[in-house]
């Protein structure tokens, strides 16, 4: 009978995985960090296969500290860096390019066009927020525009764009066995898309 939640947290900095008994309590926890990529000034990455990795080794610590097996866990719980944002091939599972980090802003070109008609605040009636470097729909743009590949990829149907919560599901189900490309409806906004 399964008898334990998993929460998985992943952050800006690390990813942790977190067991809780059905009386709410930790029995099992893991923490490992990974690298930030600083290609340019403004520009913050990370590397989408290295996260899907630590990911794997904190949940298979989680539960071999807890002594829990994987028909013990009842449920995951995700909760990510929110616009973080990459595209990956749902076919192969490759990743085009690193996950461009919430913080980069190497989209303030395309913020600045967007805002010359209707200023920053063009949108907040429609989304309920201004123009800003930190939300997707500016990045998956510059990833189409310049990244070799993607825009074929996203025409045929085959590129797939999600924030890490929407990467580690697709993972964790299954990936390009049948995995599903989903989020929360709460972190479904993907403001500016």
């Amino acid at each position: 009978m399964a008898e334990y939640i998993a929460s998985i947290d992943q952050g800006t900095t690390s990813t942790r995985c977190i067991l809780f008994n059905k009386s709410g309590e930790i029995v099992g926890c893991h923490q490992l960090e990974h690298n930030q990529i600083y290609p340019q000034p403004g520009w913050v990455e990370h590397n989408p296969n290295e996260i899907w990795a630590r990911t794997q080794d904190v949940i298979i610590e989680a539960m071999r500290s807890s002594g829990a097996r994987a028909q013990d866990i009842a449920a995951v719980g995700v909760t990510n860096q929110r616009e973080t944002t990459l595209v990956w091939d749902k076919l192969t599972g490759k990743v085009f390019y690193n996950a461009i980090v919430w913080q980069d802003t190497r989209t303030d070109r395309i913020i600045h066009e967007l805002g010359e008609q209707g200023g920053q605040n063009r949108f907040q009636k429609k989304v309920g927020l201004p123009l800003a470097t930190y939300f997707s729909g500016p990045k998956i743009k510059w990833i189409l525009e310049n990244v070799a590949g993607v825009r074929e990829a996203a025409n045929s149907g085959r590129a797939v764009f999600g924030n890490m919560d929407t990467w580690l599901i697709w993972n964790l189900t299954g990936g390009v066995d049948g995995g599903r490309h989903a989020t929360d409806v709460t972190h479904a906004s993907r403001t500016l898309l």
